[in-house]
């Protein structure tokens, strides 16, 4: 019998339950020949197999219970790194345990003796899910139409679903996110959110209102900060997008994208981003209504820190292979995913040429001397001060001005000992191919 058509434990027990009663009624030469059917299908010892068939055929429990192969240790430095990357899945802790554990080490948010990061090294998916379940037990967790009249602008936008298997940087789903509340009157707060399909990279900007004004400023601080060239925008259907204004932006200040659109009502088309509105943007600020200057201001000083976790901390799997599995009796076609292994958006971005080498080594530098661990609870903290500031008041509008960049975008990055700069030129926008030089707009940043 080969070793896939070999019965488990739980199989080869039902089936001796059954041969037990013929064995039993039957005559010693039947009983000879049994045995030899009960021997060729299980594989059994023949001896072993008379003793069972006048035996009890229950399962006992082990007398001895295994011992724990990685050991309290293990569990300690899961715990620490679990935390820092806010308790993420096995499958994308797993195959970055080791480089995670060193850089938390480097931090000193941990001590990690050579045998224990060898083990690290060694355990598995299916053990890391099973040690974080256990560990996890005690750890509380953070709650976490009728007709319109078409847009003239979208006309010649093609509507089309950027591949799931993109492999070059630069293609960008687009969304907004509103955070008004139980009602949508006056101002109030949004979150313009941006995904690199081949990436993961995630761009995020929080604007008050929806006017093309914010709406070009967010596109401008996005555009600033991005390491790569952005090569096409692939928002939904919506007029914050679509108007004349920012029809303007793209064609003559922002050279070189490719505009495109979703489907009406196919949210698949932008399914990227529509995942990562729930997971990097409900998640934390759920469904409060945000309307003030100072809410909006503190929500882009959580998603400056955001950038840094999600983007250089937070390991993401990627669709790798699709396969479909015709029907059979019973069953309707379905698709099987296989997925890639973990890997940070940054680290995938670094696999490609869309990056100069030179800015590589500049986020290179400003991911080591980043604690994650600390990254992820000041993000914490000034979730506490948003909900903590008082909304507008009714009949007073807001100055939405005040919520602009000036004409020189400054984001500091603070942490123990360092203080890290980066410049923005806002001078029109020019993209250029990755293979060759970087878009201009990149910061020629320095360390202070």
């Amino acid at each position: 019998m080969s070793s896939e058509d070999k019965m488990n434990i739980d199989e080869r027990r039902k089936y001796l339950r059954q041969m037990q009663r013929r064995y039993r009624k039957a005559g010693r030469k039947a009983r000879s020949q049994l045995l030899d059917e009960m021997q060729t299908i299980t594989g059994l010892n023949r001896n072993y197999l008379i003793e069972l068939m006048y035996g009890d055929l229950k399962r006992k429990p082990r007398r001895r219970q295994r011992g724990h192969v990685y050991g309290l240790e293990v569990d300690d430095v899961l715990r620490v790194v679990d935390e820092s990357l806010d308790y993420v899945c096995a499958e994308r802790l797993a195959p970055n345990l080791v480089w995670l554990t060193q850089h938390l080490v480097a931090h000193g948010e941990v001590e990690v003796a050579e045998e224990v990061l060898e083990k690290l090294g060694q355990v598995s998916i299916s053990t890391v899910g099973r040690i974080l379940k256990r560990i996890r037990q005690d750890q509380p967790r953070l709650p976490r139409k009728g007709p319109r009249r078409a847009n003239q602008v979208t006309r010649n936008v093609p509507m089309k679903r950027i591949p799931w298997d993109e492999g070059t940087p630069g293609h960008f789903e687009v969304d907004l996110v509103h955070h008004c509340g139980s009602t949508a009157s006056g101002e109030y707060a949004c979150t313009l959110q941006l995904i690199d399909v081949a990436t993961g990279w995630s761009e995020r900007v929080a604007v008050l209102g929806r006017s093309y004004l914010v709406m070009e400023d967010a596109f401008r601080r996005i555009l600033a900060r991005l390491p790569f060239p952005v090569l096409e925008i692939h928002p939904d259907n919506g007029s914050e997008f679509f108007n004349h204004h920012m029809a303007r932006f793209w064609g003559e200040i922002v050279q070189g994208v490719q505009l495109s659109r979703s489907r009406p009502y196919q949210k698949n088309d932008n399914r990227n981003v529509e995942q990562k509105n729930a997971t990097l943007v409900r998640k934390y600020l759920g469904y409060e209504r945000l309307d003030s200057v100072a809410q909006v201001l503190t929500v882009n000083r959580l998603y400056e820190r955001m950038w840094l976790y999600y983007n250089f901390f937070q390991p993401v799997m990627h669709l790798e292979e699709k396969t479909v599995i015709p029907a059979t009796d019973g069953q309707h076609t379905r698709i099987k995913r296989r997925y890639d292994e973990a890997r940070t958006p940054f680290d995938r971005l670094c696999e490609t040429v869309a990056i100069l080498p030179e800015h590589r080594d500049l986020l290179e530098a400003l991911r080591d001397r980043t604690n994650p661990r600390q990254l992820r609870q000041e993000i914490y903290d000034l979730l506490d001060h948003i909900f903590s500031l008082p909304g507008a008041a009714p009949g007073v509008p807001e100055n939405v001005f005040h919520t602009l960049s000036t004409s020189s975008l400054r984001i500091e990055v603070e942490r123990k000992d360092t203080l890290i700069t980066f410049s923005f030129d806002r001078t029109v926008i020019r993209q250029s191919s990755p293979k060759r030089e970087a878009p201009s707009s990149f910061p020629e940043g320095e360390d202070d």
